[in-house]
């Protein structure tokens, strides 16, 4: 073997296991996962002595910040586990461990698609939330927030489009 193939060689496989680098990232974010579990109780410890006296618009607001944080945590361990799987390594569960449905059948198609659609869903509860208590809020920062908000809208259709296009 020639020396410039066995240098190509180990190059290849020097490339192939960076990819365990990525692993420590995607345990992290398991960290990430546990911060919003603690702001997801810590809010509802707050909210719920107030239950009675609480206006029905400021409950809607509530709900839609705990709404808003399942949404980021469910965002989190889909990229954790998706990305784990298509770039570092397969899971290996046991049998008798319980396992999800969808392991396995993202690609990074339909992961980028769906960090796409849950960053449109965040925006919207966001914009929501600015909706209703849209007499706190300036014109020019209400503009912005629908800016931005069709931004990853059509962002996302434009990805959803694009993908089509090239899977056919």
């Amino acid at each position: 073997m020639l020396f410039h193939e066995k240098l190509e060689q180990s190059l290849e496989k020097l490339m192939y296991a960076s990819r365990w680098i990525l692993a420590p990232i995607y345990a992290g974010l398991s960290l990430a996962l546990l911060a919003i579990f603690i702001k997801f109780f810590q809010e509802l410890y707050h909210f719920l002595p107030h239950i009675f006296e609480t206006a029905e618009s400021d409950l809607v607001l509530t709900l839609l910040s705990l709404i808003d944080l399942t949404l980021v945590a469910s965002l989190i361990l889909i990229v954790m586990f998706s990305g784990y799987e298509n770039f570092v390594s397969r899971l290996d569960l046991s049998e008798a461990t319980e396992k999800l449905d969808w392991l396995g059948t993202h690609d990074y198609g339909s992961l980028k698609m769906k960090v796409a659609s849950s960053i449109v869903a965040i925006s919207s509860i966001h914009l929501l939330k600015v909706f209703m208590n849209i007499n706190a809020t300036a014109d020019d920062k209400l503009m912005w927030y629908v800016i931005m908000h069709l931004t990853f809208v059509i962002s996302a259709l434009f990805m959803g489009y694009l993908d089509k296009l090239t899977k056919h």
